[in-house]
């Protein structure tokens, strides 16, 4: 009787060892779920940054803020327009 408990025993620890630190065991699905929570941010971040762009993409496609665009990213100048920088003075480092 003593032999078939100890087996018992023996059997009960390595499952639980099984279960709680063995390979698809709870603290492999806490970890698991913690990485879930974090794409599922990035996931929302991407999604925003998507709808972004897809806005400033109509935008272009129907002709408007192209002009806006060339002028901020080209440096465009139009025809009959003077283009004038103005530089802040750098106060003396005494």
């Amino acid at each position: 009787m003593r032999k078939l408990i100890g087996v018992l025993v023996l059997l009960l620890l390595g499952l639980q060892y099984r279960l709680w630190l063995g390979e698809g065991g709870i603290r492999e699905r806490i970890r698991l779920e913690q990485k879930v929570v974090v794409q599922e941010q990035r996931n929302r971040e991407l999604e925003e940054r998507n709808r972004k762009l897809a806005a400033e993409v109509e935008l272009l496609k129907a002709g408007i803020g192209v002009e806006e665009r060339a002028r901020h990213d080209l440096g465009m100048v139009g025809e009959g327009e003077v283009f004038y920088m103005l530089l802040e003075k750098k106060a003396d480092a005494r």
